[in-house]
């Protein structure tokens, strides 16, 4: 095979690979012996008709598909190679007229990833994000971790905003009662805004065991179409109003909710923990204003393929999502009413933005030339494997070889984005 360049500008690729024709004649002879078993001709046993004879029956072009594929699928991956092209999406393929003597070739257009050059990625200029702990940030955790230990208790009293209310409803238009719009005994926090909007308000003040009528309107894009944009009335009965108990912070409690003894030891191991989240949240924060800067200093066309992938991607995630709440993304799109080219216009601007981000960063691994040494990669297998709860060889072989190499590229870019934020200019 012979591959010829015939052009490279930007994101797309053009080139030639020539076949001669004993190379197509022998593409053509694999197909025969692979295939003559399924030929069963006049006076001969099947699968041993000779090719002559197959080819006269049906055409001396009936191995020729086969041949050209076979050729084009061994060959494609070599001449990628040869010319050190990253291809990026599904070659578009014009095949040349198959003449006897003569070579047979097979034009490639194909979308490459583009040759990038970063610039002003180092020195970037970025506000400085403050790690500080203060004592109302250990206070505030502490009084959290007290609501989080808190328990209901009925009151006798109106109900507030806060309170838990153990009502009974029935949801009426006009004189008919609707479906779906009745309950009893169910729970509802004042103030939560799980209700129609408008239906918790009008429960402020109830007592136990009153009767109250709830008037509320559904919004114009309720899921439910025969209830959108109309008023309502919900009957409720009040069965129990609870309020909020919080229990007294001092050193019995520190016993009862931790490993500690007392409320000093609590408060310094919060101070601890908060300011290593909040040394975190910073330097995230940092990262991503760098990240953010050296985006908007580079400017260069984004494959769309890729954006596409990247769409797919986080459509796929996505339905993962819903069906794990007992929906998928078709009848998502249907409750919005909307098509899936919509819901994809929808995203991509957010994927080409993360596509151009994923570029930039990995450009700038390459331009420094960072890797991902064996020990490094086995190091984060390790982590892996501990997060999923497996043997590391048990993980290698359900990730496979391919994402074993991905790993290896995800650790380069966070050595590219830790070489950028270092270099950065805190103000």
């Amino acid at each position: 095979m012979k591959t010829t360049l015939l052009s490279k500008e930007n994101t797309e690729a053009k080139f030639k690979m020539e076949f001669t024709p004993e190379e197509f004649e022998e593409a053509v002879v694999k197909v025969y012996k692979k295939e003559k078993g399924n030929f069963q001709i006049d006076g001969f046993r099947k699968g041993k008709a000779p090719r002559s004879i197959i080819e006269k029956r049906y055409g001396e072009g009936i191995f020729y598909e086969d041949a050209i594929n076979d050729l084009f699928s061994l060959n494609y991956p070599l001449a990628l190679d040869e010319l050190d092209l990253d291809v990026i999406d599904y070659p578009r393929t014009e095949f040349g007229q198959i003449q006897k003597g003569e070579n047979f070739d097979v034009t490639v257009t194909v979308a490459v990833y583009p040759e990038l050059e970063i610039k002003d990625y180092k020195g970037v200029e970025i506000e400085a994000v403050s790690a500080e702990v203060t004592d109302e940030d250990i206070e505030k955790e502490i009084a959290d971790m007290a609501k989080r230990n808190s328990r209901m208790v009925e009151v006798d009293r109106p109900a507030q905003d806060g309170d838990m209310v153990l009502i009974d409803y029935e949801g009426w238009v006009g004189d008919e009662q609707f479906e779906g719009g009745t309950a009893e005994r169910q729970p509802l926090k004042l103030g939560s805004g799980t209700f129609i909007p408008g239906f918790e308000e009008q429960l402020i003040g109830a007592v136990k065991d009153e009767q109250r009528d709830v008037k509320v309107t559904f919004p114009e894009d309720y899921h439910a179409e025969d209830l959108a944009g109309k008023e309502a009335v919900f009957k409720c009965k009040v069965h129990e109003i609870k309020e909020q108990e919080l229990p007294e912070i001092n050193d019995e409690f520190v016993k009862d909710v931790s490993e500690f003894d007392t409320l000093d030891e609590l408060r310094a191991d919060t101070r601890e923990k908060l300011e290593k989240s909040k040394a975190e949240q910073a330097e995230n924060s940092m990262k991503n204003s760098v990240i953010e800067a050296v985006f908007n200093a580079n400017d260069f066309d984004v494959p769309d393929p890729l954006v596409e992938q990247e769409i797919d991607s986080q459509m796929g995630q996505f339905d993962q999502q819903l069906r794990a709440q007992g929906m998928d993304l078709e009848t998502y799109m249907k409750y919005l009413d909307k098509n899936p080219s919509e819901f994809r216009d929808e995203i991509r601007d957010e994927a080409r933005k993360k596509v151009k981000t994923q570029m930039i960063v990995t450009a700038v691994a390459e331009q420094e030339g960072f890797e991902a040494s064996e020990e490094e990669i086995s190091e984060e297998l390790e982590k892996m494997a501990q997060q999923y709860g497996m043997e590391k060889d048990k993980l290698l072989s359900v990730i496979g070889p391919q994402n074993v190499s991905m790993i290896g590229g995800d650790i380069k870019v966070r050595k590219a984005v830790d070489f950028m934020y270092e270099n950065a200019v805190k103000k």
